[in-house]
């Protein structure tokens, strides 16, 4: 993949960009409300099973977060004990360059890959070209993002802002550079466009001899690493090639294969809003004469221990990569995923990028402001983030660094005035005073709020004025 999120512009601007996109906004909807619809279905019939799921995964994840030190030496010694190798890489620039030379070691220049989104994260595709090495996407809608020079735009989805005939023109303009080219007469029917994938696919897992993956879960106590796809090409990808290489964040560890079972109930249902999952593949080191004989596991820190050290914050490493929220959201149901500028977009992207990066770009800074705060996220998330509360405790975060001297001035004002009885009756009769002189549309930015509001009238007196007449009038 050589197109990039580099360059993308901060939110607001490259929001406004997007929803003037009457496709993409068509696209966004049909997409988001059929996955939305199909969740609902499968999560209410759970009554109220589903709040208790919510509630074991919530708890299942904190516990293994304030133990991270102990799971992860755990998953270590596991995974070596049945014939794997563990490497750890505390940047991304350190994962990609374990990475490259776990391939290089093969002797090959073309790898297949699983949907990852760790790998997708430290930009391993570019990394491994600069070596001269090819990764091929496996992944329906990572495969049509590859070959159109696109960028992902949803999290379960990564080719949501797409419609079928886009798919079917890149097809037919692309396929043929990677390997099988797409058959000629090739139309936008769903069985076709799979068909197409299918035979283009099938002849690059046969001759490919290393795979990379990423993970869902990774169970400490026996070590053993899972993946949930609903293609099937994921399986090829890890049973078919001799060398697999997993790059896991270090955040996705479950203690034991009980805790497990929790989440394969919870993620199907809020992913793809089945009840089971189709494909979820599972192993365990390495096995003599069935599947990949060499493993290799990269654990990826990137910024996740910086995370964990925020006592708000660190519920995002919570997320099990579901899109739930991403589905519900209405900001990102307008503007689509490129326009947060990350792998990660939605409301789970506009917590967990700033947090992963730090807020030192413009870009990182507008993240936690991309929400209406409407809490829709939180209501959905199968593991209760309470992103609401992450957004706003960012967005503290921002406005007490360097510039914001605006919203400063505001927030001091209104310190003074609210921090004194005097100086808020004072500050309520100069407005009741003055309430005819109020204009129903405010001036400057904040004529924004006021474009599609009515700005509420000035009552004549406060409540504390009209509560002493009303204790006079009693007495």
């Amino acid at each position: 993949m050589s197109a990039t999120f580099l360059g993308i512009p901060p939110f607001p601007e490259a929001a406004r960009a997007a929803v003037n996109d009457s496709r993409l906004r068509h696209n966004l909807r049909k997409a988001t409300h059929t996955i939305r619809d199909k969740r609902g279905a499968v999560v209410t019939e759970l009554e109220e099973d589903w709040e208790r799921l919510r509630s074991e995964g919530a708890a299942i994840k904190s516990h293994t977060l304030r133990h991270l030190d102990h799971y992860l030496e755990q998953l270590e010694a596991a995974v070596e004990r049945a014939g794997g190798h563990v490497h750890w890489a505390a940047d991304a620039a350190e994962a990609n360059a374990i990475v490259t030379r776990l391939v290089r070691e093969t002797g090959e220049t073309d790898v297949v890959k699983v949907k990852s989104m760790a790998t997708q994260e430290i930009e391993l595709n570019d990394a491994l070209a600069e070596a001269g090495i090819t990764a091929y996407e496996t992944d329906l809608a990572e495969l049509i993002v590859q070959l159109g020079d696109d960028l992902p735009s949803h999290i379960l989805v990564p080719a949501i802002h797409l419609g079928r005939s886009q798919i079917r023109e890149i097809f037919l303009d692309q396929m043929a550079e990677w390997g099988v080219a797409a058959p000629e007469g090739l139309t936008d029917d769903p069985r076709a466009l799979a068909e197409a994938a299918r035979v283009h696919l099938r002849e690059r897992f046969l001759r490919t001899r290393t795979a990379i993956s990423g993970a869902n879960f990774a169970v400490a106590d026996s070590g053993t690493l899972v993946v949930l796809e609903s293609e099937g090409n994921g399986r090829m990808c890890l049973t078919l090639p001799e060398t697999l290489i997993s790059v896991v964040g270090i955040e996705k560890i479950v203690p034991t294969w009980a805790d497990l079972e929790v989440f394969l109930q919870t993620l199907p249902r809020s992913s793809t809003g089945e009840r089971m999952n189709p494909y979820t593949s599972t192993w365990t080191g390495v096995t003599p004469g069935d599947g990949p004989q060499e493993f290799h596991l990269v654990l990826l820190d990137n910024g996740r221990t910086d995370v964990l050290a925020d006592t708000v914050g660190r519920q995002a490493l919570r997320c099990i990569r579901c899109s739930a929220c991403l589905n519900t959201c209405p900001v990102y149901e307008r503007t689509g995923g490129h326009a947060y500028g990350s792998v990660y977009p939605g409301p789970i992207g506009a917590i967990l990028t700033p947090q992963l990066r730090g807020m030192s770009s413009e870009v990182d800074e507008a993240l936690p402001y991309a929400s209406s705060l409407c809490g829709a996220c939180y209501e959905v998330c199968p593991v209760a983030i309470d992103i609401p509360e992450v957004l706003v405790h960012l967005r503290e975060e921002v406005a007490s660094g360097p510039g914001h001297l605006g919203e400063k001035a505001v927030m001091k004002g209104a310190e003074a005035v609210l921090g004194s009885s005097h100086a808020l009756a004072a500050a309520q009769r100069a407005a009741g005073a003055a309430r005819n002189l109020v204009p129903r549309h405010l001036p400057g930015m904040a004529g924004a709020w006021t474009d599609t509001r009515d700005l509420p009238g000035v009552p004549a007196e406060s409540f504390r004025q009209w509560w002493n007449k009303h204790e006079k009038g009693q007495s």
